[in-house]
């Protein structure tokens, strides 16, 4: 197989391009490895340990103060959370309510913030579908011809 030498470093040869594919390659020697790449791995010395550090504390305290006055709820998507209210999510854990969007909540949690689904509007009595949500479609007729159509049946 004949190569076109690309790059060097020192004396060794690093790349190559191929005159078969015209691809460039890492060089491999028709001869092998040197001798001291090839030392198993119960012959190589050992790997110095690392400096040990001191634990980083990741996120910082809560943008709003809980509002202690009302339990925790239960964090479902389908509901809207105002700001300063505790939720109780099941991945997550205990958070505190940040930001309000609509459709969207920004909460923090022990582990940092998550923003959240949420209703867009308010949910309650009476609000039917222009709360956001989804609404079955009207059943299609298909005998109606339909304007522009092919005809139905046999004609």
């Amino acid at each position: 197989m004949w190569h076109v030498v690309v790059a060097k470093v020192g004396e060794k040869i690093v790349k190559v391009q191929c005159k078969q594919c015209h691809g460039y390659h890492r060089y491999k020697s028709p001869h092998g490895a040197p001798a001291e790449a090839k030392l198993p791995s119960n012959k190589r010395p050992p790997k110095e340990p690392r400096a040990s550090r001191d634990p980083v504390e990741r996120f910082e305290k809560p943008a709003v103060a809980a509002d202690m006055s009302k339990p925790a709820r239960s964090y479902r998507a389908s509901e809207r959370f105002e700001v300063g209210e505790r939720v109780e999510h099941p991945s997550f854990g205990q958070g505190i309510v940040e930001l309000t969007e609509p459709g969207k909540v920004t909460v923090f949690f022990g582990s940092g913030r998550r923003v959240l689904a949420q209703a867009k509007e308010a949910t309650g009595a009476g609000s039917g579908a222009g709360a956001g949500g989804l609404t079955r479609p009207k059943p299609f007729d298909h005998t109606i011809p339909v304007p522009g159509g092919k005809p139905v049946g046999n004609t």
